[in-house]
């Protein structure tokens, strides 16, 4: 991996709204950020509660603490070391007031999906960030690992000709099960006032979606959804199987659910086209399976001969030795900082740079708002946005 040109003399400041200690995906946004040396984590705001935010940023060693994601907003556009990019990993239904003050203030934007709760929402975001000329990366990290950039670019160098069949699954276990958080009410992820109309869709669906459209180079144009709740005595869904058509008469199904029991992050895509078919497994990221028409089936391996640059140059380490999650949050970052330095240096931008845009937010909420209708009118047709 060859190191990126930074803006002259410097690293770009990250603040981060969300995720202080003992949260999960707040470590992953930080350690990624930090891991290619694009970013420097100077500034955030860690919780809703004034005093455990600023407590957290002491405890994160953090420069600049504040009490809450507004006053870091507002605080840090009237600094002249600024920070250059505002993360957002809070609860859903906050992402949008956030985003857009982040925006009007004249900063970029990372932001944990769902991007919003309604699709008004999220379109008003994506026509924010082409008004104020900001940068907006959403936080569909499956897409940040090498040999998922690698099926992607041997799609788009017709590899497998013409495209059939998309296929995507995410099978998580975790909910197979109703938990105390659950039914004491305490877990925001069961409220849909905060984390949306739909928890399994909004959970890992829309990350499903993405992925295949992602990779596939295409979006569908109609689908039918059988969205639901299949653990007794739970009201969020924790299930949802759909099909999928295409402008090209391809067809798909993604499958997705947070209650198979025993599961433990089964996300996976299988897409086949008139020359062949790829296939790759999250569980397993650093291998790509690919299977030419009428050849041997062949596994192309991360840091391996054979692979794009799209691959290449988001792989940090040599053959054989394994890269995950963390890294592929980095990637975005990567991506992300590169489209920043392009744009204030004017620089030209490597073709492979592909951070998921607000726009791809958006297109993750209209996909969750069309599922539900077709699952409510029984499984019905539906265009998708």
């Amino acid at each position: 991996m060859t190191q990126s040109n930074l803006i002259p003399g410097r690293r770009l400041r990250l603040g981060v709204i969300g995720g202080g200690p003992g949260s999960f995906i707040g470590s992953i946004h930080r350690g990624g950020a930090v891991l290619d040396g694009l970013f420097d984590v100077v500034a955030g705001a860690f919780s809703s509660d004034p005093d455990r935010s600023l407590a957290a940023a002491k405890t994160l060693h953090i420069e600049r603490g504040y009490a809450d994601g507004f006053s870091l907003i507002d605080s840090e556009a009237g600094r002249d070391d600024r920070v250059d990019v505002i993360a957002i990993m809070t609860p859903n239904n906050s992402h949008f007031e956030l985003a857009k003050r982040a925006m009007e203030q004249g900063f970029h934007v990372m932001c944990e999906k769902p991007l919003t709760n309604t699709s008004a929402e999220a379109d008003e975001l994506a026509r924010l960030a082409q008004q104020h000329n900001r940068l907006f990366c959403v936080a569909y990290a499956y897409t940040g690992f090498p040999m998922v950039r690698q099926a992607r670019a041997m799609i788009a160098n017709g590899d497998i000709g013409e495209i059939r069949m998309v296929q995507c699954e995410y099978m998580q276990g975790h909910l197979a099960q109703l938990g105390e958080d659950e039914l004491s009410g305490a877990h925001w992820h069961f409220d849909p006032e905060i984390s949306g109309p739909s928890l399994i869709l909004g959970e890992i669906g829309t990350h499903a979606y993405h992925l295949a459209s992602f990779v596939s180079g295409m979006e569908p144009s109609h689908l039918t959804a059988d969205v639901c709740s299949v653990t007794p005595g739970r009201d969020a869904h924790d299930y949802a199987t759909l099909l999928t058509r295409y402008d090209n008469n391809a067809h798909g199904l993604i499958w997705v659910t947070q209650a198979a029991a025993g599961a433990e992050h089964g996300l996976k895509f299988r897409i086949f086209g008139s020359k062949g078919g790829l296939e790759w497994h999250q569980q397993q990221p650093n291998e790509l399976i690919h299977r030419p028409l009428d050849e041997p089936c062949r596994v192309l391996a991360k840091g391996g001969p054979g692979l794009y640059p799209a691959a290449d140059r988001h792989t940090r380490v040599v053959i054989g030795h394994p890269e995950g999650y963390q890294e592929a949050f980095a990637t975005l970052y990567r991506d992300l900082a590169e489209a920043i330095t392009a744009r204030e240096t004017g620089q030209a931008l490597s073709p492979d740079n592909a951070f998921p845009p607000a726009e791809d937010g958006a297109r993750g909420i209209h996909f969750i708002e069309t599922c539900l209708t077709s699952s409510q009118n029984g499984g019905s047709w539906e265009a998708l946005r």
